[in-house]
């Protein structure tokens, strides 16, 4: 699933192909809004939040979310799409280019003043302009017991983090991702390391990953294999798939926490 630094960077794509232009089309292939014509309508603005991304007018906010596989490209007017027609959710055009959504995971139109429906529950935004640590700090020690890897993985403490920046985020602080958010000796620092990994994938890419799908590989401080765990599979309310729930960390590195 793209993570926060995906969606930032997408945002600062279609920004520089929308952002001050009217639209001469707009085609939402999905049946809520299939009569929805913004064509005329000035796009004022794109951002992002955590992994949710806006396309905004003056009256309404095209909401999309990338899910698993979703992705936008940009085309120049009568280029050929690079991706399978059939698969396209979204176009919106101008007179010089095409901004495509193929197989995007969500398409909502708001109006601006709702946008908060849709990230009003999300923890603090990694790579906006208004982080707040204290308050992603106050979240994740709201449920002191639950593991480090789960906490990092849920919107609703620090949004932006996926599966990838979670097991580089334990790994460059030697913590465990079992370990219990309320056993972590310095929890703030932990919050300040997701801030730099995720701003500097963001702004620096490509993020290379440390540990992230590098099972059995040597561990870049110690030479131990690195190792790979299934977390939450217990859980009835974190039903997520095993590919996403996998978490990789150095056995040696970041030793399990005591029972």
């Amino acid at each position: 699933m793209p993570e926060g630094d995906t969606v930032f960077r997408t945002a600062e794509r279609l920004r520089t192909a929308l952002a001050g232009k009217t639209l001469t089309r707009s085609d939402f292939r999905v049946p809520r809004y299939a009569t929805v014509d913004l064509v005329g309508d000035l796009i004022t603005e794109v951002g992002s939040y955590g992994k949710h991304l806006f396309i905004r007018t003056d009256q309404v906010s095209i909401h999309t979310h990338l899910k698993m596989e979703g992705q936008w490209r940009v085309f120049h007017c009568g280029q050929r799409w690079t991706k399978p027609p059939v698969t396209a959710r979204l176009v919106l055009a101008n007179d010089e280019v095409e901004a495509v959504g193929f197989a995007l995971g969500k398409v909502q139109v708001l109006r601006r003043a709702e946008e908060h429906t849709v990230i009003g529950h999300l923890g603090p935004d990694l790579l906006g302009p208004n982080w707040d640590a204290a308050e992603a700090l106050r979240r994740l020690t709201e449920y002191p017991r639950r593991p480090i890897g789960l906490a990092l993985l849920d919107q609703r403490n620090l949004a932006g983090i996926g599966n990838i920046y979670r097991s580089e985020i334990c790994f460059l602080r030697r913590v465990h991702p079992a370990t219990p958010v309320g056993d972590i000796d310095d929890l703030p620092a932990l919050v300040d390391e997701s801030h730099r990994v995720l701003g500097k994938a963001a702004h620096e890419p490509p993020w290379r990953p440390i540990v992230y799908s590098r099972t059995r590989r040597p561990c870049p401080r110690c030479g131990t294999a690195i190792t790979s765990q299934l977390l939450g599979e217990d859980d009835p309310a974190d039903r997520i798939t095993q590919r996403e729930r996998g978490i990789y960390f150095c056995p040696r590195c970041q030793p399990p926490p005591t029972p």
